[in-house]
């Protein structure tokens, strides 16, 4: 059983196309979905922070959160990732940085920005990690710091990219979707499932959530064999 439990909390870095392949047809979609959260954007409602969340386990939410992250950087905004899935991190994995300190830190503790987020390798891209795992992440995100925190970030940077657990298996998601901008849902054929998908759907409009679209992907039949963007 301990094994098992052991097993379920690990989690592994997560494949940066954008960066491994900047020509590739999956990269150009990437960067087509870039175009089209930038045309959501408007001088009433102005897209500075988005939450990125799935329905379920595995459907590549955190795959896709760090992909635009980076093409939105390569398009010369300053942009910061933020791991705020408190429960199975990813991030520090997959651009191989220390994790002492992070986002945890800075919700429940006096630390400053200037100490817990870290440059990347890519140019404007900053990161910052999960930090140590705590005991209470619902409620973490649910308070007054939290509420100004998401002001100071969008005072320092251009974009905000808040990586969530699924939302259908904790509240984490939903709690920020209510604070932030706009939100994608990530979807995953053979993966996601219909009911699934429409709970998502419903819990992130109970909270009012600006849903900007989903992101479909792992399509066998597609021309592009990427991932492709429909809206809402």
């Amino acid at each position: 059983m301990a094994k098992n439990n052991k097993r379920g909390t690990e989690t592994k870095p997560v494949s940066l196309i954008t960066l491994i392949d900047k020509s590739s047809p999956i990269s150009e979609q990437y960067r087509t979905i870039r175009t089209n959260i930038q045309f959501a954007s408007t001088v009433d409602h102005e897209i500075k922070t988005i939450v990125v969340t799935s329905s379920g386990a595995g459907e590549g939410k955190s795959t896709t959160a760090a992909n635009l992250a980076v093409v939105f950087a390569n398009a010369g905004q300053r942009v910061l990732l933020v791991d705020a899935d408190l429960r199975k991190p990813t991030v520090h994995k997959t651009f191989h940085l220390q994790n002492n300190v992070g986002f945890s830190n800075l919700l429940s503790t006096k630390e400053t920005m200037s100490n817990v987020i870290q440059a990347s390798v890519v140019p404007n891209l900053s990161l910052l990690t999960s930090g140590p795992k705590p005991p209470n992440p619902s409620e973490l995100l649910s308070t007054a710091r939290m509420d100004q925190l998401i002001r100071e970030l969008r005072g320092a940077f251009d974009l905000v990219i808040f990586d969530m657990p699924p939302i259908v298996q904790v509240t984490d998601a939903q709690i920020m979707a209510s604070k932030v901008d706009g939100t994608m849902l990530v979807v995953r054929e053979d993966v996601s499932s219909k009911d699934a998908v429409v709970k998502a759907q419903k819990l992130l409009q109970m909270v009012n959530a600006n849903i900007l679209g989903a992101i479909y992907h792992g399509t066998k039949n597609a021309v592009d064999q990427g991932y492709y963007y429909y809206g809402s």
